[in-house]
């Protein structure tokens, strides 16, 4: 399917790995140029030459903390510095942050909704000007299916995510005016570089096979998602990518899980 994505240019938020990185290569492979963010160096440039020479488009990786005031705004200016516009947001920074309520404090509040909440809007509000001109905005963000079904001992992630399907929804409907469209991907249990560091301190002998049959019994109280297995993040990607594209121009203000079936809330 032809996205109609050749010559967009995006802008994505923790991009050196997991979703984030499979995002960057999808939009890569439809001919968008894609600017990509995270704060590790080295992986940055990694992913970066290897997304180049899988696909030949052009990409851009910059060291950012976007959990930082003026961060997401100075990526925001030096994609469109870079490519001369911006069509594309997906603020997918972000990191597991659950425990029970007693054990978080206001500086581990305060820290979570600064990646997971204010990252978004500081680089939604750097980006509007520029996706206004663009005629064809589109915002992806990508939030947790704990968010619309907390369960104990979640907070702050829960919270914080809650707050961005909140955001998409009120800015899905002012924005709309604009012709741009404003929607969020609800994962799930998602194979990432995150569950790969649990999976070498909690079980360095196990594959990560063993490891994923290992989450699936047991988290949730032994729910795991009912078709038995964690997503992939090309799963992730290849959504992220159609509400990118022309493909998706009338679906805006949406709520997506991808989420093998684990959550009970649609």
């Amino acid at each position: 399917m032809e996205l109609g994505l050749k010559g967009k240019v995006a802008a994505v938020t923790g991009g050196s790995e997991g979703v984030g990185k499979a995002t960057v290569l999808r939009l890569a492979q439809e001919g968008a140029k894609v600017a990509f963010c995270a704060r590790r160096e080295g992986l940055l440039q990694e992913t970066a030459a290897a997304i180049r020479t899988a696909t030949g488009a052009e990409v851009h990786a910059m060291a950012v903390d976007i959990q930082q005031r003026g961060e997401p705004e100075r990526f925001i200016a030096e994609t469109v510095k870079r490519f001369g516009r911006l069509d594309i947001v997906v603020n997918n920074a972000g990191r597991e942050a659950s425990f029970p309520f007693d054990d978080v404090n206001d500086d581990d509040w305060q820290a979570d909704l600064d990646l997971k909440l204010f990252a978004a809007i500081r680089a939604i509000r750097a980006a509007l000007p520029h996706l206004k001109a663009s005629g064809a905005g589109r915002i992806v963000n990508i939030t947790h299916v704990g968010a619309k079904q907390p369960r104990a001992r979640s907070v702050p992630t829960s919270v914080s995510r809650a707050a961005g399907i909140a955001l998409t929804k009120a800015l899905s409907k002012e924005l709309a005016e604009h012709k741009i469209l404003v929607n969020t991907v609800c994962v799930g249990l998602i194979w990432s570089g995150q569950w790969e560091s649990r999976r070498l301190a909690q079980a360095p002998n196990e594959s990560p096979a063993q490891f994923e049959r290992w989450v699936m019994a047991n988290r949730g109280g032994g729910a795991g998602a009912p078709l038995g297995r964690m997503g992939q993040p090309e799963e992730v990607a290849d959504l992220i990518a159609f509400l990118a594209s022309e493909r998706g121009s009338y679906i805006t203000g949406t709520a997506i899980n991808v989420d093998g079936g684990l959550s009970g809330a649609v």
